[in-house]
């Protein structure tokens, strides 16, 4: 049990003294959570519609995740990959069954990691009698697929890429769906993309140019990469955004919701022989308490998926945002995203952080996301009360500029 008597003064202390400063923290403790309320140890209440930036995905404090997590801690928590683990065999199975494609699965523990063993795949898909042939893969501007050398080499943003070159060869870079045709050439393997860019605008690629281009690279025996590490595991409604576009890519990665806190990445694909024993490898990934609570949240989802529950969250959640950029257009230029990985594009960057930091003073977690973009990634078991409680105070917020 932490030593609720510190001050946060205190730990404010301590955190700026032995933690390295790659966040900027907010000076807020936070003691416990229930749904997607989230309370500090005065019990002053926040509603969180950032869910640990996607994670959170059954709400906070849920008891059959708890239960499943205490349960499992209590037998194994961790052994190693050389032996049987009976709740990762299980969620691969509960995993390839949700979303219908004839894959299997490495589980690890991040997206970042997830898109290191995608990577790793692709290049091996590369070689030709045994020396690499195909190396080269693409990905889009604005795009972000994690901080690992090599995945921060495949974001896409520039940004991103100072102090820390040099970089991995082999990545490529396309403006757009359409301009990946120019970019394609006789050394590339694969093309990496997100169908929706998380931390590049909340903005959907169009359907039809994916078909599109799910059917050429097919034809040129390129691989079809699909980054979900924060539109998997339901977030726009299907288990897979995948799914939701009619797709079957060769390789997906996903984590965030996946584990509903604990950590754990997956990386899924139909080249089910591609790696051989040692040719890739994780301590901790795929270990007992970690697939045991991926497949915790999966149960809850499935029903709340097929009792479509959370198809009815998702159009309430969606009837506020409609409302929201009716009645603030003077703030607001557009809605964007899919299922409950959404936004409002702001008119500018000072409008989007003098809103989220006027949320956080109403009582209400919000997120960032591009240049301009209003983020919201609430829980998946999100209530209708919770989200009326939170519009209103998201409405506050934005009277307040």
């Amino acid at each position: 049990m932490f030593d609720k008597n510190y001050k946060i003064d205190d730990l404010m202390g301590f955190d700026e003294e032995y933690v390295l400063h790659t966040y900027t923290r907010k000076k807020i403790r936070f003691a416990y959570g229930e749904g997607c309320k989230l309370y500090t140890p005065c019990s002053k209440e926040f509603i969180d519609f950032g869910s640990g930036i996607g994670v959170c995905s059954v709400g906070h404090g849920n008891k059959k995740l708890a239960q499943d997590i205490a349960h499992q801690a209590r037998d194994l928590i961790h052994l190693s990959n050389l032996y049987l683990i009976e709740p990762q065999a299980l969620l691969a199975k509960k995993i390839i069954e949700l979303c219908g494609y004839d894959m299997r699965v490495f589980f690890s523990n991040s997206g970042a990691e997830a898109n290191e063993c995608a990577i790793k795949i692709a290049r091996k898909f590369g070689e030709k009698n045994g020396k690499i042939d195909r190396y080269k893969i693409i990905t889009l501007e604005s795009s972000f697929h994690g901080r690992t050398i090599s995945t921060l080499k495949a974001t896409g943003q520039d940004r991103m890429h100072q102090h820390f070159a040099p970089f991995p060869d082999g990545f490529m870079r396309a403006k757009d769906i359409d301009d990946i045709y120019n970019v394609i050439d006789s050394k590339t393997c694969g093309v990496l993309l997100e169908l929706i860019q998380g931390e590049g605008g909340i903005f959907p690629m169009d359907k039809q140019k994916i078909q599109n281009l799910a059917k050429f690279l097919k034809q040129k025996d390129i691989l079809l990469m699909v980054d979900e590490v924060q539109s998997g595991i339901y977030k726009t409604g299907e288990i897979f955004a995948s799914n939701l576009y009619g797709i079957t890519p060769d390789i997906i990665s996903t984590a965030k919701g996946l584990g509903g806190g604990v950590p754990i990445g997956a990386t899924l694909t139909r080249l089910k022989d591609v790696l051989e024993p040692g040719d890739h490898g994780s301590t901790f990934g795929g270990n007992f308490l970690s697939t045991r609570a991926g497949l915790s949240v999966l149960e809850i989802l499935e029903e709340e998926y097929r009792s479509k529950r959370l198809a009815a969250t998702i159009q309430n959640f969606h009837k506020y945002l409609d409302e929201m950029l009716k009645d603030f257009h003077q703030l607001f230029i557009e809605k964007v995203g899919i299922g409950l990985m959404c936004g409002l594009v702001a008119r500018d960057e000072k409008i989007q952080k003098k809103i989220i930091d006027n949320a956080f003073d109403e009582q209400l977690l919000i997120l960032k996301s591009g240049r301009n973009v209003v983020r919201f990634l609430p829980s998946l078991l999100i209530t209708s009360q919770e989200i009326e409680e939170g519009f209103q105070r998201f409405q506050k917020a934005c009277k307040n500029i």
